[in-house]
């Protein structure tokens, strides 16, 4: 804020400020660095964990309590502290400076202006260092084109037939052996660390590329759903980035349905009904994701102007032997349909599931009792 407010002349100044602040702190013997950025480091020799809370107490309360005034603009500052003890049991060097960094990133969860210390059954540190391992690997993955695109059918419920070209576009990463990892590993951390708008770009553009090879061979695509998470959602700049391929390509918008979840829509509400309007204008098409886990689901339904309501599947795998989950189903296919909406059932595993929506008149029907997902072709070309 310093940088962007008053220059990064300013900026240096209050690091030097608060650098200055931390050495009346740490004792004589004390190495304190700064390790980058707005980060700091301290190491304490000979120190138990409980004078190191103790030291760190008192930086974040000196710390709190100092304004930078830069000019006429006065600045509140604050920060977030992680403790790791170094033992005969730490591993190496690497190792504890990935806890101290996961144990500050927790601390920074906690509000700020607050203190974590590591421990040997810390689960909440273990999980931050997992977290960060696959952010590392899904920035390298992007570099080293490793990410794959799949594709699941989605059926039309009144014609149930393979040929249809009705899909959703899914995405897989390799590891550096080849292996293909599933999008639950990773895109936790994607998202927690702001990296699901590099990879949706990277959907967006590779999507575009396939369907462009497949429509010059003659495919008939009737439509394509692109995943598109709330980051992107407020994403200013993703607007123009889809024209800009959409013309590259020469894809005809309406075979495009972007998905957006409930949730996410809801968050960005605002945002998300200037981005579905904007792109709708174009003739794209836009699926809500997710629909029925909201509180005020359909109070929000009537204010999203989207084309398909993609129901929930914690609702649809069990409509069978749940009469309130087959009641839900069954509101939500009726009112999306009265508002003008097609409908679609995630998580059809199987035929009772499959017969049921029919029965329910629910225009469309996605899960693995329809058809896995598969490896588009030619995805490691449109990389």
């Amino acid at each position: 804020m310093v940088n962007d407010t008053c220059g990064h002349l300013a900026g240096d100044e209050m690091l030097k400020l608060i650098a200055h602040l931390l050495k009346t702190i740490v004792r004589r013997n004390d190495l304190l660095a700064r390790l980058g950025g707005d980060e700091f480091g301290l190491l304490l020799e000979n120190c138990s964990i409980e004078k190191a809370t103790q030291m760190t107490q008192k930086i974040c309360s000196s710390i709190k309590d100092f304004r930078f005034v830069w000019e006429d603009k006065i600045f509140n500052t604050g920060c977030s502290i992680g403790i790791a003890a170094i033992t005969e049991d730490t591993q190496s060097v690497q190792n504890i400076m990935s806890t101290i960094d996961a144990s500050c990133y927790i601390a920074k969860d906690k509000g700020r202006n607050q203190i974590h210390i590591s421990s040997s059954n810390d689960t909440e540190t273990v999980r931050h260092q997992g977290e960060m391992q696959w952010v590392s690997e899904i920035r390298k993955a992007l570099e080293d084109e490793r990410f794959l695109l799949y594709r699941q059918i989605i059926m039309p419920a009144d014609t149930l037939s393979s040929k249809n070209q009705h899909f959703e576009i899914l995405l897989r990463m390799q590891d550096s052996q080849g292996n293909i990892i599933p999008p639950g590993a990773f895109l936790p951390a994607a998202e927690r660390y702001s990296l699901m708008a590099d990879l949706d770009r990277w959907v967006i553009r590779s999507t575009f590329k396939w369907l462009a090879s497949q429509l010059k061979n003659q495919q008939k695509i009737d439509f394509c759903s692109i995943n598109l998470s709330g980051h992107s959602i407020g994403d200013k700049q993703l607007y123009q980035f889809i024209m800009e391929q959409q013309l590259a390509y020469d894809i005809n918008p309406r075979i495009i349905c972007f998905e957006v979840t409930e949730s996410a829509a809801v968050t960005h509400l605002e945002q998300a009904v200037h981005f579905i309007k904007q792109l709708r204008e174009h003739g794209f098409l836009f699926a809500l994701d997710d629909f029925g886990t909201g509180m005020s689901s359909f109070a929000y339904l009537k204010n999203l102007p989207v084309d398909f309501v993609k129901i929930d599947g914690s609702f649809v795998k069990d409509i069978v032997d749940d009469p309130i989950d087959r009641a839900m189903v069954k509101s939500i296919n009726e009112i999306g349909h009265i508002m003008g909406l097609k409908t679609i059932a995630e998580y059809v595993e199987n035929d009772d599931i499959q017969q049921e929506l029919i029965h329910m008149e629910v225009d469309y029907l996605q899960g693995y009792g329809i058809a896995q997902p598969e490896p588009c072709d030619n995805s490691q070309d449109s990389r």
